[in-house]
């Protein structure tokens, strides 16, 4: 241990975690290699682990050029020079992050700094990256010395890997990553959601800390093993533990007052103290048992949210759009619901469009109860936003990702259409978004055809929907197929139209059919995964509204 003891304050190490027992590391196989990992292999071992990383980090692929131990030799000096490394700015990329001290002796400490400018000095294209501070006050547990650490965070840093996604360096990346998050969590983490929804009056805000929660709050024997993963799997391991660390939030505080005036706060006060609740096993035996996720899924997410943000101009650090700035409440006007639940619906929605305002395209009461105009005047627009109020008083909706023109892709026949990120929803009596079944209950889903002309609402569900028979080929039905260009296999069956009626189906088991009139409709219900019904069986329609998404 004597190897890489330099910069360690071994008196704040819980030194009863740490087994001298000699272990190498011989395998080479990448999924054994996975497996060690998660398990912990060489958790307990400091020398083990610091040979471990070495290895890892140095089978990085990187570009030509990367600065390595002798580079940092040669500028510390004219970088540094006399000046106390404790008092030692930091460059603006690192977002006055937390400069966390992980059990680090007062060299350790210092030394962050130092090698945090001398990267300053190498990568100049790093423009944001307040992961960093983390990522190197951890791995000085585990160098010789300073300009070691430096050569192994360059590398990281330094990674061409396409298929390899490590470190955020630029604001675009973070915020895209953040947006990405907020995705993630709306699909599988709805109850800690439907929280944040309830106690935050911008949830944008409180997921774009959840970096912070990964590299600056967690334990440094919480992050250590999540980095040991990390350096094997790649970025997805972040989201994945993020997205458990919610998780326990919300269930270990669900039903107890906040501990203070800001959620944000909540959270980053229980991840500091996760070890009162959760164990680093615990933590990533939830992390992995979260299902449908993919690598090829988080990249198509990310590069379609980084898209968004560049049509929207968000390339550098700006104050964020929150949701009352999506849904002003000046010139924001529905027969059917309020601002503020407009601003509810507004947080279910995919991140990349909840940078849009909404706006009105069709309303029954001006444009008249023709199917023929609902479909003239949403035509052109993806996606679309479905508001109903019924004569009972029942208010229902359905978040719509697909153009409705692609009902004419079937001819004269009914045929189904839209992606996994639609989602149908109830406002009154009560609040409740319905999850796709198939994404929820993925054994539900079955290899079947599209359904026939005239087909029932009741047999229309998605429980029927086509799926390719490689499991492994199959992306994801929460991706907007139209939006990635992805062949037209990959879509789903979620919403249908003809000039006779509009059936979309099925958030939990629910259908809903509305007639050419579009005075009256009906739901279909299975009772297996939700007792509550979208809304009366059968229903007259008071208003009807669409609405599209205004950059």
């Amino acid at each position: 241990m004597d190897e890489y003891n330099r910069f360690v304050d071994w008196d704040k190490m819980d030194v009863t975690v740490q087994s001298q027992d000699a272990k190498e590391l011989t395998c080479t196989e990448f999924q054994e290699l996975k497996q060690l990992a998660r398990q912990g292999y060489w958790a307990k071992n400091h020398s083990l682990r610091a040979k471990v990383y070495h290895r890892l980090i140095s089978n990085i692929p990187c570009r030509t050029v990367t600065p390595d131990a002798n580079v940092y030799r040669d500028i510390i000096v004219k970088i540094v020079g006399k000046r106390n490394s404790s008092s030692l700015p930091l460059p603006e990329f690192v977002d006055n992050s937390l400069v966390p001290t992980y059990c680090l002796n007062a060299e350790g400490i210092g030394a962050v700094r130092k090698i945090i400018l001398c990267i300053a000095n190498q990568f100049p294209d790093i423009s944001f990256c307040p992961a960093l501070p983390s990522v190197i006050a951890l791995l000085l547990h585990y160098n010789r010395d300073e300009a070691e650490c430096f050569e192994q965070v360059c590398r990281i840093l330094a990674c061409n890997d396409p298929s390899k996604r490590l470190i955020d360096q630029t604001f675009l990346a973070f915020e895209s990553s953040c947006m990405t998050f907020g995705d993630l969590v709306n699909k599988y983490c709805q109850a800690a959601h439907k929280l944040m929804v309830a106690v935050s009056e911008d949830v944008l805000e409180v997921y774009s800390d959840w970096q912070r929660w990964l590299f600056g709050e967690l334990p440094m024997v919480y992050i250590a093993r999540v980095f040991d993963v990390f350096l094997v799997e790649g970025y997805k391991v972040l989201y994945r533990v993020a997205l458990a660390l919610l998780k326990f939030f919300h269930k270990v505080r669900a039903g107890q007052p906040m501990e203070s005036d800001s959620i944000q706060q909540d959270i980053r006060a229980f991840v500091r103290d996760i070890a009162k609740s959760v164990s680093p096993e615990r933590l990533l035996e939830k992390a992995f048992a979260i299902r449908l996720f993919s690598r090829k899924e988080i990249q198509l997410l990310q590069m379609a949210n980084e898209k968004a943000l560049q049509q929207k101009g968000i390339t550098v650090k700006q104050k964020r759009q929150n949701v009352h700035l999506a849904v002003h409440a000046e010139n924001f006007k529905s027969e059917i619901v309020s601002v503020k639940e407009m601003r509810d619906i507004w947080s279910w929605i995919p991140e990349r469009f909840a940078l849009c305002q909404p706006l009105l395209l069709f309303t029954t009461l001006e444009h008249g109860c023709s199917l023929s105009r609902f479909y003239s005047h949403s035509e052109g627009h993806e996606p679309t936003l479905l508001l109903i109020k019924t004569t009972a008083k029942e208010v229902c909706g359905a978040y719509l990702s697909t153009d409705w023109s692609e009902r004419r892709r079937g001819g004269n026949k009914l045929s189904f259409f839209g992606t996994g990120e639609c989602f149908v929803f109830r406002l009154q009596p009560e609040v409740e978004r319905y999850e796709w079944v198939i994404i929820k209950h993925p054994e539900l889903a079955t290899t079947g055809s599209e359904p026939e002309n005239h087909a029932s609402p009741a047999s229309s569900t998605l429980s029927s929907g086509s799926v390719p028979s490689d499991p492994l080929d199959r992306l994801s039905p929460f991706l907007s197929a139209r939006h990635f260009n992805l062949p037209s296999k990959t879509a789903s069956m979620f919403m249908a139209g003809s000039s006779e009626c509009i059936i979309i189906g099925g958030g939990d088991g629910q259908a809903l059919y509305l007639d050419a009139d579009l005075n009256h409709g009906r739901t279909s219900h299975c009772n297996t995964f939700n007792n509550q019904p979208l809304c009366s069986e059968s229903f007259q329609i008071s208003v009807l509204e669409v609405w599209g998404f205004r950059d």
